[in-house]
């Protein structure tokens, strides 16, 4: 196993700087995920650790030990991709091989390791079959097979479940997490899916455009994000936003929308004239019978156990997410609620939180 530094990295393609200058400190044994939209720097941030991308600059740290130079094979890491990356004439057994008999290691010493990963992973069964008669969730088990088979010190996932459907996604977040509660090594993993982030982190790393927003536990993340990117990026469905400028309201506190939506705030929590932008999630908003803010009802999505249905403030849509069953139909006045303890107030111009 090993920790994992970086130290300033950053990374430019000619003139553009794609990454700039991240610090990120990962423990042994930790499973640290980055997450963050499409063309944010996540993967190639993972890729420079792995060798397979030059750092323009900076320090990475591997177990102690400057890596900048080292070759990948060097590194003592295995890496696990989107595409599944088999051999489609050799078996099971033989595509997980592979790395050991590519080494010349001698198939006496190999073979008890994967017969152990092949156990371990479900995988015993379907030694002998090609990749072409698995399904894609055994596909993925046999690429990790693969990488444990290496009893490597640092295990890199790069969106390995973007090519499986929603059932087998679930299946295969529980097992990697397993995995790695059974061998403890270190792993990062790279998504840009926040549900997995927040079901399989020890701590998430959030990106955007290169740079890191906020280092954190899932539930830290979720319930004091840094900024407005962290606040709409965690959370599913994601936080509602109201911008607009506080006052003075006859019981308090309030915060005046444009469209004439006047929320109230809790005590002490701004000052008059400020301009910010509050935050609450669609599972803290409360219903009530009458009073509150009143919103008319677009759509309804019943999905059994819960309730969500989306209104408008302004030009920007608003989802509520009710922990029942509700009887609204489009058209409807919905009066809304929201505790002092779940709202969240950003500085509109910066986006950042205010404490």
């Amino acid at each position: 196993m090993a920790a994992v530094q970086l130290k300033g990295i950053f990374k430019r393609y000619g003139d553009t700087q794609v990454v700039h200058g991240v610090d990120l400190d990962i423990a042994d044994g930790e499973f640290v995920v980055l997450v963050g939209p499409s063309g944010c720097g996540k993967t190639t941030l993972m890729r420079m650790v792995a060798g397979l991308e030059d750092i323009s600059g900076g320090d990475l740290m591997i177990g102690g030990t400057r890596a900048n130079q080292l070759p990948p094979q060097k590194r003592n890491i295995a890496m696990v991709f989107q595409s599944y990356a088999l051999y489609p004439h050799l078996s099971v057994y033989e595509n997980i091989a592979f790395g050991p008999r590519l080494r010349k290691e001698p198939e006496s010493g190999f073979r008890p390791r994967i017969e152990a990963a092949a156990k371990m992973l479900n995988l015993a069964p379907y030694l002998e079959r090609l990749p072409r008669a698995l399904s894609g969730g055994q596909r993925q088990r046999v690429a990790m097979g693969r990488a444990v088979v290496r009893e490597p010190s640092l295990f890199l996932f790069d969106e390995p479940l973007s090519n499986l459907d929603a059932k087998l996604r679930v299946q295969m977040r529980t097992e990697i997490k397993a995995l790695h509660q059974r061998l403890k090594n270190t792993v990062i993993y790279v998504t840009h899916d926040q549900i997995e982030a927040m079901t399989m982190a020890d701590r998430i790393v959030v990106m955007n455009a290169g740079n890191i927003e906020q280092v954190g536990r899932p539930l830290e993340l979720y319930d004091r994000p840094a900024n407005l990117f962290v606040a709409g990026f965690i959370g599913s469905p994601s936080m509602n936003f109201i911008p607009g400028t506080v006052a003075a309201g006859d019981e308090g506190l309030v915060l005046m929308h444009d469209a004439g939506i006047v929320v109230p705030l809790p005590a002490n929590s701004a000052v008059p004239g400020q301009s910010l932008t509050l935050g609450i999630r669609p599972e803290h908003i409360e219903l009530h019978a009458h009073g509150g803010i009143p919103l008319k009802v677009d759509v309804v999505e019943p999905t059994g156990a819960e309730t969500h249905f989306y209104s408008r403030v302004g030009d920007a849509v608003f989802c509520v997410a009710a922990h029942r069953r509700l009887n609204l139909q489009p058209g409807d006045i919905a009066h809304l609620h929201f505790p002092d303890d779940k709202i969240h107030l950003f500085d509109s111009q910066s986006g950042q939180r205010l404490n």
